[in-house]
């Protein structure tokens, strides 16, 4: 009721369901929570049993007493895929309704790289590790390319039988690979609930230990691009104090870079950033006027910038 904002006194009508809602103390307490008397005219062990069969009559093509009967069936738990460092990025929220269909871009964290592993995961928590695994594929045989270019779609669908159908695939080369799971399978009511229960009890750490995480990731990403950064023909434009000014703030972030914490190490990533701007800005002139180079300012018109507006995450690759 929480997670669909719904208040007790919204409820029509509680159906009680399983041996122990006969227990009359249980019955008080449903009937104290919402505020009415429980519907208790089917039997308990029975009920779940009955609904399956009118879900079956719908499904087969109905009758004049399911006519105007809906049943939807929501997904118990998120679905997701692990990212760089072992996050989990949810692409199928819980209690998504079946059938549900989300994407989600990624790229690349390194230049030339091949192959992408994907790892398919059922889970309320922020690690990867602490999420139940499902499934692993490979993309295979994307054309080699400079970190971050490639774009890679991963597409979540979960069919009307609760099968869920996993793709990706790089939109430049159109490679493509797919596999198929049964996300429910094997897990209890109280498994599930177990699963929830400990997300809840494990939110703050888990927050905190995604956020060292993410910016530890994103300290790597900004050094490996300086590094390029010092080989490109634009550092040598820089004055003495320039470069002076960028070694120092490189070394700080090192400095930050592997303690536990995270603000510390967003800071000194926001120092850098901003220290480097002038550097990004020399490489961008160069970089587009060696893309304009024998061409007119109409062909240059025309000319569309790769990936443009589109945000990436960092995926999990090989």
């Amino acid at each position: 009721m929480k997670d669909a904002g719904l208040a007790p006194e919204r409820i029509e009508e509680v159906v009680l369901v399983g041996g122990s809602t006969r227990i009359p103390k249980v019955r008080e307490l449903v009937q104290n929570l919402f505020k009415r008397v429980p519907h208790t005219n089917l039997n308990p062990d029975e009920v779940v049993a009955l609904g399956a069969a009118v879900q079956a009559n719908i499904l087969s093509g109905g009758s004049e007493a399911t006519a105007n009967m809906l049943l939807l069936d929501v997904t118990p738990l998120s679905l997701g895929i692990e990212v760089a460092g072992g996050v989990t990025d949810k692409v199928i929220l819980r209690n998504s309704t079946i059938p549900a269909s989300a994407n989600q871009f990624y790229t690349t964290q390194i230049d030339g790289q091949a192959n992408v592993a994907i790892h398919v995961l059922q889970g309320e928590r922020e690690l990867a590790k602490d999420c139940r695994s499902l499934a692993r594929f490979d993309l295979k045989g994307i054309p080699p390319m400079p970190a971050g270019l490639p774009r890679i779609e991963v597409r979540f669908l979960i069919d009307a039988n609760g099968i869920l159908h996993v793709s990706a695939r790089e939109q430049r080369s159109g490679k493509e690979s797919e596999i198929e799971v049964q996300p429910s399978y094997g897990l209890s009511e109280e498994q599930v609930e177990s699963m929830i229960l400990e997300s809840f009890d494990s939110a703050e750490e888990d927050f905190r230990q995604r956020q060292l995480i993410e910016a530890r990731n994103e300290a790597a990403t900004i050094q490996a691009a300086l590094e390029k950064g010092r080989k490109n023909p634009a550092w040598a434009h820089l004055t003495s104090d320039e470069r002076k000014q960028i070694d120092k703030l490189e070394k700080a972030l090192k400095a930050v870079k592997d303690t536990d914490d995270y603000l510390a190490i967003r800071k000194a990533i926001e120092t850098l950033n901003q220290g480097t701007m002038h550097l990004a800005e020399m490489m961008m002139d160069s970089a587009v006027s060696t893309a304009l180079k024998g061409k007119t300012i109409d062909q240059a018109e025309m000319g569309e910038t790769p990936n443009a507006g589109h945000p990436v995450a960092k995926a999990d690759f090989e």
